[in-house]
């Protein structure tokens, strides 16, 4: 039997404010990359950036250094909700052969609240902690099929786009990942008609994006979608 994706858990290339909203909300869809301390719903997921500074792990202190505090204040957006979790990749395979499902991005899809833009920043975890390919796959998906990176990534998408009908949905794609991986994305958010933004040349501090780093995603989001 396949597994309906849209019950786990948008979808049209940007043409402006969504929905015609003067302020849209926002839903950040994230992993380590989209998270800080005391920002995160619910709170109980793990996070990467925290209150207290510790320069040996980031120079990121401040949730508005962020480049999802950046992008929804210069685009003139509320926040919804920030659903990210340190760790989680898109399928259930995660690091060391473990199932992740209990936080990967098709277990959390249903939890995004009522958004008018989603912006969906994964696939990061998947790249480094090797998870299977799989093959593309747009319907009919198995349990099997959800621990490969391919048809989970399908089935995400398909999901979204049945759960938040009215939603505008970007994917966020890191520098620096596998290229299976980044150029599945690229497939797979051309089937469903979806924006991908690809990041490039981005500054890190232990993997992940530090002040200077967090500016160029904000940059090149906000570049993407036509704002300042």
């Amino acid at each position: 039997m396949g597994v309906v994706c849209w019950a786990l858990s948008v979808g049209t290339m940007w043409a402006g404010n969504p929905v015609g909203k003067a302020h849209p909300t926002v839903t950040i869809f994230g992993d380590s990359y989209s998270t800080f301390e005391g920002w995160l719903t619910p709170d109980t997921m793990e996070t990467w950036y925290f209150k207290t500074l510790d320069t040996r792990r980031t120079d990121v202190s401040r949730v508005s250094q962020t480049w999802w505090h950046q992008v929804i204040t210069r685009m003139g957006w509320k926040l919804e909700r920030n659903n990210s979790w340190s760790g989680a990749t898109i399928c259930n395979s995660g690091y060391n052969d473990a199932d992740y499902t209990h936080r990967s991005f098709l277990t959390r899809m249903d939890n995004l609240g009522s958004p008018d833009v989603i912006l969906l920043f994964g696939g990061t975890n998947d790249s480094w902690a090797n998870a299977p390919i799989g093959e593309f796959k747009y319907a009919d998906w198995r349990r099997a099929d959800l621990y490969c990176f391919r048809p989970a990534m399908a089935c995400l998408l398909d999901g979204l786009k049945e759960r938040y009908p009215t939603a505008d949905i970007f994917v966020i794609s890191n520098s620096e990942l596998k290229d299976e991986i980044t150029g599945s994305m690229k497939t797979i958010c051309s089937h469903y008609g979806i924006q991908m933004i690809q990041l490039k040349d981005i500054d890190k501090q232990n993997g992940h994006p530090n002040v200077k780093g967090m500016q160029q995603i904000a940059d090149q989001i906000v570049n993407a979608l036509g704002g300042k």
